[in-house]
């Protein structure tokens, strides 16, 4: 039976990773309600169908990207429900050859491992190395679902403190994209 605990909206008691730390300390700072859930270690798009239910919305996908060189490197963040086409996001970019990060930079650079990617990572990118792109359909949507950087906890929050207060706070301007 997946664990999944009660609808919080408070900070954990404990924080697993110094990322974690910070999306919870940077939430407070800027003012933005959150509700959370803990959970047992969730992975894939289908580990997150509980926790959906249990937030009343739907969790993104974060992907991690880079450009074949890996010189450019993205933070994607589309609907759960989209399969990911990398040649048609290249498109829209005009991108050639975007693929999946390597681990090791996902780990080095965003400071979360495979299944934890966040938007809340770009606040490690102090040398915005990292350009962020939202799919016109996370942007549209009433709430954001996405991990607090560990693959044990799951937050939901307005989209819109996502695309206006988080990301000018993290100083990272996002591209909007249809895909």
């Amino acid at each position: 039976m997946f664990y999944i605990s009660e609808v919080k909206n408070t900070a954990p008691a404990e924080f697993k990773t110094e990322l974690q730390q910070m999306v919870y300390a940077t939430l407070q700072k800027i003012g933005v309600p959150f509700e959370r859930v803990d959970t047992d270690e969730a992975i894939s798009m289908e580990d997150c169908v509980l926790i959906n239910e249990k937030l009343d919305m739907q969790m993104v996908k974060t992907l991690f990207l880079c450009n074949r060189q890996q010189t450019d490197f993205y933070v994607f963040v589309t609907t759960a429900d989209k399969p990911f086409r990398a040649k048609e996001l290249s498109a829209a970019l005009n991108i050639p050859r975007l693929s999946f990060a390597p681990v090791d930079l996902l780990e080095k650079m965003l400071g979360t491992k495979v299944g934890a990617a966040t938007i809340f990572s770009v606040m490690l990118d102090t040398s915005n190395a990292v350009q962020v792109l939202l799919d016109k359909d996370v942007v549209s949507a009433e709430y954001y679902g996405c991990s607090d950087g560990t693959t044990e906890g799951y937050m939901k929050i307005k989209a819109e403190y996502i695309t206006n207060d988080f990301l000018q706070y993290a100083k990272h301007k996002p591209i909007v994209v249809e895909v």
